[in-house]
């Protein structure tokens, strides 16, 4: 068990990717909104930052049987497992064969950067525009 006071966020997100790249479930101790915790086996396949800045795991809860999204600064303490995703889950936001595999905090980072700063669509000289 790994408990997220004793690293940084860094780490905790790269084996979080870690088992979202493999397939595997994780087991967390999560804070609810009341402060009270629970225990809970995820399966989880996006990792994103909100509006907020906040960065929110997306998995399936296998408590719950359905999406749930759980902040990464509620999450206590989590095991990683072998354990195989057994639940449906809704479609990748990365498009087939397009493997994400995240093997240090740097790569993490980058990746972070790059999904929430660069654009969506290619810029190119005829749609670009200046500011003023």
């Amino acid at each position: 068990m790994k408990h997220t006071s004793r690293q940084t966020v860094t780490q905790t997100l790269t084996d979080l990717y870690r088992a979202l790249d493999r397939q595997q479930a994780v087991t967390i101790t999560y804070l609810d909104q009341d402060g009270t915790e629970s225990i809970r086996t995820i399966e989880p396949y996006d990792i994103r930052t909100t509006k907020s800045g906040r960065i929110e795991v997306r998995a399936m809860c296998r408590l719950r049987g359905e999406a749930r999204g759980f902040l990464v600064h509620k999450i206590v303490s989590y095991t990683l497992h072998r354990m195989a995703f057994v639940l449906d889950r809704p479609e990748a936001t990365t498009p087939a064969g397009a493997v994400i595999v995240v093997r240090s905090p740097a790569q993490l980072i980058a990746r972070e950067l790059g999904r929430d700063y660069l654009p969506r669509t290619a810029v190119t000289r005829d749609t670009a525009t200046l500011a003023a």
